[in-house]
């Protein structure tokens, strides 16, 4: 898999970029957990959703957020990681500008991010939440939601208690015109150890599917 280098606001940003053959295949970015409790783009949940995107056909991009590996800048709160996110996506537009769906996967703390990119580009047309930690971070912004997607945790997460996630999913189900599906897996903990990752991986690639489909929003 080819490593990339690409610009982001901080200086340069480091990733891993997998490309279809087919030049309008669908284009997903895949964000990781905390850079300060170890987060990386080779962590396996997000190594995992990377793959399971490449399998169903998408030219997928993974990216070590500033200040992690070689990429450029220090950790800035959340606020510095949206932007490198934007700057991601902008690099696998212009290298897919054929593409016609656009998605964001994002475990934990990228999660957050994700669904604040999410309220910034409304060409995004479908999410994957992982562990969204709602007891940690404000998901207020999320008002309305701009598009469907499945929000995905497991039942024994002590980082991002079930309860704040069952709430914060609520919330979401209030809007009017999107659909936001929630699963929850039975004894999975935070970071979804064998076998919860298989569940996982199965669980997304089922809703991506589905939805790749249904052509809604």
């Amino acid at each position: 898999m080819p490593e990339v280098i690409f610009p982001g606001p901080e200086g340069r940003l480091e990733g891993r970029y997998h490309p279809q053959k087919e030049r309008d295949a669908p284009i997903a970015i895949v964000l990781h957990p905390h850079p300060q409790f170890g987060g990386t783009m080779n962590h396996k949940v997000v190594y995992n959703l990377h793959y399971a995107f490449y399998k169903m056909g998408f030219t997928v991009l993974r990216f070590n957020f500033r200040g992690v590996g070689r990429s450029q800048g220090e950790y800035d709160q959340g606020i510095g990681e949206l932007s490198d996110a934007a700057s991601a996506l902008d690099y696998l537009q212009s290298m897919n500008n054929n593409s016609k769906h656009c998605w964001v996967a994002g475990f934990s703390f990228g999660a957050w991010i994700g669904m604040q990119l999410l309220m910034r580009r409304p060409e995004i047309t479908g999410f994957i939440s992982v562990a969204p930690p709602a007891n940690m971070y404000d998901f207020s912004f999320l008002a309305p939601c701009p598009a469907s997607g499945l929000v995905i945790n497991g039942t024994g997460d002590r980082v991002a208690p079930p309860a704040d996630t069952v709430g914060l999913v609520n919330k979401l189900h209030e809007q009017k015109g999107i659909t936001i599906t929630h699963q929850e897996v039975e004894g999975a903990g935070h970071f979804f150890e064998e076998p919860h990752m298989d569940t996982l991986i199965d669980s997304t690639t089922q809703y991506v599917r589905r939805r790749l489909t249904e052509n809604t929003r």
